[in-house]
């Protein structure tokens, strides 16, 4: 309800700019001969639209946070004796079906009497301190921009500098900005590590790193089968590790010789049709590629492996032939491969971009010293370039390691310590979804693992971030 305030707000911001614009002109316009204001009039009124709206947003944010505590703790305190005797969870409950009855909605519990009666007075009081709430936020805000606008007004002259303050406020609201980001992320490390600690006082990290068997499910009662779970990640660092090494065994070099061809080979009228349809693989959901893998890529290989089988059942390879017979749908060479077609486009475009971005007196250079465009492209165009290329490999590689949706749908939830390609295995970032989807208890060792798996992806993952940019300085620095 506060923030319908907004329209007016806007309205209120308009006219303390158009003010405040008039009055620096006016009284610049007054001004001796010789004489000139220090800001332009349009910066005046820039000033005044921000001390008209800033103060007015402080109030109104405030309002919209802290106003459902303060109603809260109002609707509790004036509540009839026998709802305050319920327990806390069910008071709650109590609470939230009087707010929907008061907003004319129906309660969701079924509430036995004498709540089913206090139901409706409860509501119509919680809707009355809602809308006592909103008021005081409107009231405020108004106070607020009116306050801020009486300041500005009152400091407007030919000598002030408008444009100063403006920019200063333009900088600190870039500085706002950049602290969310870093704090975002401050703030995704700090309940990485605080829960993964708590994870790991009671599972040792020894025997989370390199444990063999991955078997969360505990139990609730000690006499339970299964009461102590397996918690060795090795398993799916293994899967995790076996399916973006195939990816990347797909997409790289597929990716690096299309962009080599794009940029070098290519005729305009051929680049400028191939590279839109090769990004378009790009804007494909990843539950697509799950169903093509599943339906598609699965059978066509089961088919495959299994005739292959076939032919070398009662042969020298007959072992192999009847393993090969036994290849499913779900394998991690299904999702490795079509994980692979996914990153195509990511290496493509970002190494094509990389290419063309290489000076052109580099190839002028090789060229004038005899060097055939092959070999141009392998000793100079390649190695000026491979910063950009390590970088566009290290995102399609952490792109491969934070699929989910693939792995699922083609490579199955089994967790199984293998390197070999025509198994079934699972990813940690698929165990992670797997662990927190659901009712779950919070406190036990199953869910707290979820925070031990991301938080060692993401070491991984700063650690392949920090040998690219190693390898970036360092070839930046020869060829600069």
């Amino acid at each position: 309800m506060t923030w319908l305030f907004l329209p007016i707000l806007i309205a209120a911001a308009v006219a303390a700019y158009v003010g405040g614009r008039t009055m620096a002109r006016r009284r610049g316009l007054a001004l001796p001969a010789g004489e000139r204001s220090h800001s332009r009039p349009g910066q005046h009124g820039a000033y005044a639209l921000i001390w008209t709206t800033v103060p007015a947003l402080i109030v109104l944010m405030a309002a919209s946070v802290f106003s459902p505590d303060i109603e809260q703790q109002l609707t509790a305190s004036g509540a009839p004796e026998a709802v305050q005797q319920l327990e806390p969870f069910r008071r709650e409950a109590f609470f939230a079906d009087a707010r929907a009855v008061g907003d004319g909605r129906a309660a969701v519990q079924i509430w036995p009497a004498p709540y089913a009666e206090l139901l409706p007075a409860e509501g119509r009081r919680a809707a009355r301190i809602g809308q006592m709430l909103d008021l005081g936020g409107i009231v405020g805000a108004s106070l607020a921009a009116l306050a801020g606008a009486l300041f500005v007004f009152s400091q407007i002259r030919p000598g002030m500098r408008a444009r100063n303050r403006v920019e200063g406020w333009i900088i600190g609201l870039m500085f706002a900005c950049s602290a969310v980001a870093v704090l975002t992320t401050v703030g995704i490390i700090a309940s990485l590590i605080y829960d993964s600690f708590r994870f790991f006082a009671s599972v040792p990290i020894t025997e989370f790193l390199f444990g063999t068997q991955w078997s969360p499910q505990t139990a609730i009662r000690a006499d339970q089968v299964g009461s102590t779970g397996a918690f060795g990640a090795l398993p799916l660092f293994a899967g995790t590790f076996l399916i973006m090494l195939i990816a990347m065994a797909v997409a790289a070099p597929v990716g690096l010789f299309s962009a080599i061809y794009l940029s070098e080979y290519a005729g305009p009228i051929f680049r400028a049709t191939v590279k839109p349809v090769l990004e378009i693989l790009a804007g494909v959901p990843t539950v697509v590629y799950g169903f093509f893998a599943a339906l598609t890529v699965g059978p066509a290989f089961r088919e495959f492996f299994n005739g292959l089988g076939a032919l070398m059942v009662g042969g020298p390879l007959d072992g192999l032939g009847q393993y090969l017979m036994l290849v499913q749908n779900q394998m991690a060479l299904v999702a490795g491969a079509v994980m692979g077609i996914m990153l195509i486009p990511f290496v493509s475009s970002l190494s094509d971009d990389i290419i063309n971005a290489v000076p052109q007196s580099l190839r002028d250079g090789s060229y004038a010293m005899g060097a055939t465009k092959s070999e141009t492209v392998k000793r100079v165009l390649l190695p000026a370039a491979l910063p950009g290329v390590a970088g566009a490999m290290l995102l399609a590689m952490s792109r491969a390691i934070g699929e989910t949706m693939i792995v699922t749908m083609a490579a199955g939830l089994a967790a199984r310590l293998t390197l070999n390609p025509l198994d079934t295995v699972t990813t940690v970032t698929v165990q992670i979804v797997t662990l927190l989807t659901g009712d779950q208890e919070f406190n036990s060792p199953k869910t707290l693992s979820a925070f031990g798996l991301g938080l060692t992806l993401f070491l991984v993952t700063l650690a392949l971030n920090i040998v690219a940019q190693r390898i970036v300085q360092t070839y930046r620095q020869q060829y600069d």
